[in-house]
Order: structure tokens, then C-alpha cells, then sequence
């Protein structure tokens, strides 16, 4: 059992640990790493003019710092990002300067702060990222100053950094809105991949996290809304809109058609509306006029001798197809918002004060002790004063790094830990070396330092999206570079550093062994949320076919919306599960696939009737209600018995679905034949989830 045991830990090490190593691809941003290196720049500069070489050195800790927060990704203003980050980073630091004489004073205040950080995940990664940086300060530059007003100063200067960060966003605009016009084209250019896949593969699954990244980025506050460039509007919801018709077109069961002439006309229809979305996309991208190819809207057309596809579903799919196509394109040449009913003019992101409230349900939400953000919390409040007093007991000036190394490594999933672990090491240890050799060579002043330290800086900010290791490697060579402005010498700075990381490495991953928060268990949870938001979105449709003019305006959409926040929520479970090295507690592997494969079909199923939703003075569809009614009932009652580890019972459902075959009321039968395909999924579903099988 121990060697079982053994050999997954060695395993699930290996194979993260890997990852963390990796390089990616990512596009370069020199403009914007050379804005944030002038802040940095300016500050070290200013401080090393008029002040003295430690001064410098926290100055420069603190535009560093508000420089990265600002590169993290995130829909907040850049400004507020580094104000809020100089901010967090000014307080810390003056709280370590005042208590850095005083270790125990020291130590509590050290694990207060770290649980305060680690509870910031609950608000989200960007907010998680930059309160690490705080607590990292705090370790960083208490040695500094030697009493409170030069304590006081030291935490004014780091604020400063912050300042000039903030100033130079403002007054050096670089694409002001070019992150979000990338989030809408990589949304367009998702539809147009999954046209292209329906192809080859017409039951091919919709990735929709480019259109959740969309929708994130199009929440702007009444102010940017009204500076907010028009073409950068209606765009997400044309693209949402062309989703259910693409797999209802394409679709062989629902409503398409197998083989033929008309078969062929399907995917030339397929293929000119990814040739349209990937021309708005494009335009969007650059902010140029769209190039369309002229025979793409040739196919784009009725044909002149009459429909090729026969009456029907198809018919009417690709009808719709067309006028969306057309919309799209109208849309590019003179940018339009795109609105239904009861649609607001956009997505409001609340302000500074508005998000206070949803901080503080965030984190009441999260105060329990099954949560991996509050049990990431507990761990930091307990490893990084553990941390920080073994470097203390070392023979070592350097003693800080063991805790820093904790803190910046930790994350509340084991896979993240170990990945950052194996990056920050390989990385550091290179870096420190790299930095190590060019002091040794150079023997530099305090200036040529401050000169390495900011060439370190810029190539930091230009290779930020390459991965952890390359982020790690620059800033090894930025602290050697920078303490070599205060007068330490390379010989003392880099053997220690290379083994103080070592050191923290594994402090970190004994910490997540002995508290752990794994997501194996968790895996019932996030199976029956996804089960209620995806019975929830097709109970929506079939309530629409059931009472046409009852239905809510944004019924379908906002179930919709759950359904792949839901969904995001399912694949990074899985994703963290995969990588662990824990044996399942009530749903295995091969059994959790299973129940994904059931419910994917759902969803498909529900995306497929959507595309047909009947008009508001349509006929009534009684049998839909029906089901509609049995649906949400029985996955009430099937939500409660996943997470109890009980069997589900889809009963109900198969009655409802029974009656409405004997009674159909539409000829096509969409909504029906939908039904259908949720009924077979959901008994795949009570077959995989069944307690006791193998």
C-alpha cells in the first residue's frame, strides 16, 4: 500500500513539476514593458539622487511590484491595479519596519497578514497575486531602516513607486483598449473554429470560454461606457447568437441533414460563416475596415434557383444563418450595438465601493473549513512565520528568502504549488547564478547595478506571459542586482539564495502534505452544480417551446450563463484532480468522464433546440411544459442524492417524455427529438454516478 502510495506522489510530481518548467508562446508587449520599466526606472533614479542607496532599493521594491500588478489579467483599470497594489505594499512594509525588532511581535503579525492574503483568492486570482507581493515586502525590506520616521520614509518612497506606475498609465496610453478587443476577437474566432470543426465532426462540443472571457471583459462602469470605442459593442452577442444555429445546421439528428447535395451546401455554408467571423475578428484585432472574400457572401445567399436544403429544421437553421451572417457584416462596416429585449445598454462592473459588498460575501462564503481558499489561507498563516524563523535560526543575512520563497509558491491547488515550486527554483537558481556571473565579471558601482536592475526589470515585463520560470529567472537577477545597489556583494548573495530556495521549495510542499485541499474529493460537488445549471438551461428552452409568450427575455440566456460558469468550474476540477496524487473518494476516473460525456449531451441537446425557440405568438407546446416541469424537479432532487453519493432517479422525466410522444404537437418535432437526446443522457448519467459501480 506505502509503495502504491509513493510511487503516485512521484508521479503527480513529475508530471507537474514539468509543467511549471514549460515555456509558452506569448505574444510580446515591448511598449508596454517599456512603460512600466520608466516607472521603475524614475523612481530608482530620483532616490538614488536625492536620497541614499537603501532608500533606493525600497523605491524601487515598489514600483517593481505595482508593475507587475498591473500586467496581471484583469478587466480593472491599470492605474487602480498599481495604487491598489503600491498601497498594500507601502502599509506592509511599514508594519514589518516597526515590529522588525521585536521577532514574536513580528511573527504573529507575519501570519495575520498571510491569512488575509491567502483569503484574498476569494475574490479572485489577480487579488491573490498582488497581496502575495505584500506579504513578500514585508520579509523583503525590513532590514532596511533603522528606526520609525526612516520607517515612515521607506514606506512613503514604496507608495511612491506605486504613484509614478499609476501616472505613467495615464499619461503614456498604450492601447487603451486592446485587451479588450483581443477577449471579443479570440471570442469571434472561437465561434469560427467550432464552424470548422462542425465540418468534419457535426456533434463536435462548443469550447465557450473565449465568449465567458468576452462577457468578463465587456463589464465596464458608466464612465468607460461612455469612452468605450462603438466596435467594441454587440459583437459578443452576435457571436453567442451564432452558436445553437451552427450545431443546429449541422447537427444529423436534430435537424440536419446526413448526406447529399445538401449535405455539401451545409458545409459551405459552415465555411463562409467562419470566413465572416474570422474577417470581423480580424478587423476588430487591428482596427481596420473588414476584408471579406467575395465568395464567401456569395455563399452567404439564397441561392437563385431556390433553397437547396429540403423544408425543415436545416431550412430554417440555415435561413437564420444567413441573416446573421448579414447582421455581422452590417455591424463591421458601421459599428452598432446589438440589443434585445430587456437588455441593458452594457454590463455594469461596479465601482471601487460598489465591490466592498462583494468582497465580504466572497469572503463569509469562504470562511469554512472545506474551502481550498480558506485552508490555503490557514496554510500560509502557518508556514510562512515557519519559514521565516527557520532563516532567523540560519547563519545566514539572507535568512528572509526561505519565506519568501513559501509565499510566493503556494497557491490553494496542489497542482499550482508544485508547478510555481519547480519554476521558481529552476528559475531563481538561474537567474541568481546569471546575475551572480555578471557582478563577478563587471565588479559594478551602484549605478551599473541600478542599470542591470532595470534591464532586468524590462525583460520581466516584456516575457511576463512566457510562464513561471522565465518570470522567476528575471527576478533572481533583479534582487541580486538590486541589493548589489545597496553594497551586498555577489559572493554572500548567491550560493545562499540558491539554497534558501531550495529550502522554501520544500517547506511549501511538506506544508500542503500535511494540509492538504485536494479536489479529488470535491469532484461530487462541482458534478452536481454543472447538473443543476445544465438541467436548469434546458428546462429554459423547453419552457420556451412549452409557453411561447411567457418567456422571460433573458430566461434562456441567463441559464445559459450558469450553465458554462458551471461548466469552467467541472473542467478545472478535473484538471486539478488529474494532477494529484490521491486515490477518488466516490467517483472515479473513468466514472467521472462518463457523467461529463452525459452531460455535455444535455447541454448540446439544449443548444441545439435553442436555435428554434418558437416566436412569442407561436403555438403552445403542452408536452414541453411538462417536461420542463419534470426536469427541474427531478434534477432538484438528483443535485442532493450526486452530492450524498446516492443513486438519482430520472423517473419523472421519463414519464413526462413518454405522455409528449404520444401527443407531439410541432411535425419537425425539434424540441421533442431534444428531449429525447436529455432523457438517453440523463440515464448515462444515474448509470455512471450509481453507487458501488466499478
Amino acid at each position: 500500500m506505502g509503495g502504491r502510495a509513493t510511487a503516485r506522489w512521484a508521479a503527480a510530481l513529475k508530471v507537474t513539476a514539468r509543467s511549471g518548467l514549460r515555456i509558452e508562446r506569448a505574444a510580446v508587449t515591448p511598449l508596454l514593458a517599456l512603460r512600466g520599466t520608466c516607472g521603475v526606472a524614475v523612481i530608482l533614479a530620483l532616490t538614488l539622487w536625492l536620497g541614499s542607496p537603501a532608500l533606493a532599493v525600497s523605491s524601487a521594491f515598489g514600483a517593481f511590484a505595482s508593475g507587475i500588478a498591473t500586467f496581471q489579467r484583469s478587466w480593472r483599470p491599470r492605474p487602480e491595479l498599481a495604487l491598489a497594489a503600491a498601497a498594500g505594499l507601502s502599509v506592509s512594509a511599514f508594519l514589518g519596519y516597526v515590529l522588525a525588532d521585536t521577532p514574536w511581535a513580528f511573527a504573529l503579525m507575519l501570519g495575520l497578514w498571510s491569512f488575509g492574503a491567502g483569503m484574498t483568492w476569494a475574490a479572485g486570482a489577480v487579488s491573490g497575486v498582488v497581496s502575495a507581493f505584500t506579504v513578500a515586502m514585508m520579509l523583503v525590506v525590513v532590514t532596511l531602516p533603522a528606526s520609525v520616521p526612516e520607517a515612515a520614509q521607506h514606506a512613503a518612497i514604496i507608495a511612491l513607486g506605486g504613484v509614478v506606475q499609476a501616472v505613467l498609465i495615464v499619461a503614456l496610453p498604450i492601447r487603451r483598449w486592446g485587451e479588450r478587443r483581443e477577449a471579443l476577437a479570440d471570442a469571434l474566432v472561437s465561434v469560427a473554429v467550432y464552424a470548422r470543426r462542425l465540418r468534419a465532426d457535426p456533434t463536435a462540443p462548443f469550447e465557450p470560454e473565449a465568449l465567458m472571457q468576452a462577457r468578463r471583459a465587456a463589464a465596464v462602469t458608466p464612465r468607460q461606457a461612455r469612452h468605450r470605442p462603438r466596435q467594441l459593442q454587440g459583437y459578443r452577442l452576435l457571436a453567442d447568437r451564432f452558436r445553437p444555429v451552427l450545431a443546429s445546421l449541422a447537427d444529423p439528428v436534430v435537424g440536419g441533414v446526413p448526406e447529399g447535395p445538401a449535405s455539401e451546401r451545409v458545409r459551405e455554408l459552415l465555411d463562409a460563416a467562419a470566413t465572416v467571423l474570422d474577417a470581423v475578428a480580424r478587423s476588430i484585432r487591428r482596427v481596420e475596415p473588414v476584408r471579406l472574400p467575395g465568395g464567401a457572401l456569395d455563399v452567404l445567399r439564397v441561392p437563385a434557383d431556390g433553397p437547396v436544403l429540403p423544408p425543415g429544421p436545416a431550412r430554417r437553421a440555415a435561413l437564420r444563418l444567413i441573416a446573421l451572417s448579414e447582421e455581422l457584416v452590417e455591424a463591421a462596416q458601421e459599428p452598432v450595438e446589438v440589443t434585445g429585449p430587456g437588455h441593458r445598454p452594457y454590463l455594469r462592473r461596479p465601482g471601487v465601493p460598489g465591490q466592498l459588498p462583494v468582497l465580504l460575501r466572497a469572503l463569509r462564503r469562504e470562511l469554512r473549513a472545506s474551502s481550498p481558499v480558506f485552508r490555503h489561507a490557514v496554510r500560509l498563516t502557518a508556514v510562512v512565520p515557519v519559514g521565516y524563523a527557520v532563516g532567523e535560526v540560519l547563519p545566514s543575512r539572507h535568512g528572509y528568502w526561505v519565506g519568501l520563497t513559501v509565499v510566493m509558491i503556494l497557491r490553494p491547488d496542489f497542482s499550482g504549488t508544485v508547478a510555481r515550486g519547480a519554476a521558481r527554483l529552476v528559475g531563481t537558481v538561474t537567474g541568481v547564478a546569471i546575475a551572480g556571473a555578471v557582478i563577478a565579471v563587471t565588479g559594478p558601482g551602484t549605478y551599473l547595478a541600478a542599470a542591470y536592475a532595470v534591464g532586468s526589470v524590462f525583460l520581466l515585463y516584456t516575457l511576463m506571459r512566457t510562464g513561471y520560470m522565465v518570470i522567476s529567472l528575471c527576478i533572481g537577477a533583479y534582487v541580486v542586482f538590486l541589493l548589489g545597489v545597496a553594497g551586498e556583494g555577489w559572493a554572500q548573495t548567491v550560493p545562499e539564495r540558491i539554497l534558501l530556495t531550495l529550502l522554501g521549495g520544500v517547506l511549501a510542499l511538506l506544508s500542503y502534505v500535511v494540509f492538504p485541499a485536494w479536489e479529488t474529493p470535491r469532484l461530487r460537488e462541482r458534478l452536481a452544480d454543472w447538473l443543476t445549471a445544465v438541467t436548469a438551461y434546458a428546462a429554459a428552452v423547453q419552457e420556451g417551446f412549452g409557453e411561447p409568450g411567457g418567456r422571460r427575455p433573458r430566461q434562456v440566456r441567463e441559464a445559459l450563463l450558469d450553465t458554462r460558469a458551471a461548466l469552467l468550474e467541472w473542467d478545472q476540477a478535473v484538471a486539478r484532480a488529474d494532477s494529484e496524487p490521491v486515490r477518488h473518494r466516490g467517483l472515479p476516473r473513468r466514472r467521472a468522464a462518463d457523467a461529463q460525456q452525459a452531460l455535455a449531451t444535455v447541454g448540446r441537446a439544449a443548444m441545439l433546440a435553442e436555435a428554434h425557440l418558437p416566436p412569442p405568438q407561436a403555438a403552445r407546446d403542452p408536452g414541453a411544459a411538462a417536461f420542463a416541469r419534470a426536469l427541474r424537479d427531478a434534477a432538484r432532487r438528483a443535485d442532493a442524492a450526486i452530492r450524498a453519493g446516492e443513486a438519482t432517479d430520472w423517473t419523472p422525466v421519463r414519464d413526462a417524455l413518454a405522455a409528449w410522444q404520444r401527443h407531439p404537437v410541432h411535425p419537425d418535432g425539434v424540441a421533442l427529438r431534444a428531449a429525447e437526446l436529455t432523457a438517453e443522457a440523463l440515464a448515462e448519467l444515474a448509470d455512471a454516478v450509481r453507487p458501488g459501480r466499478r
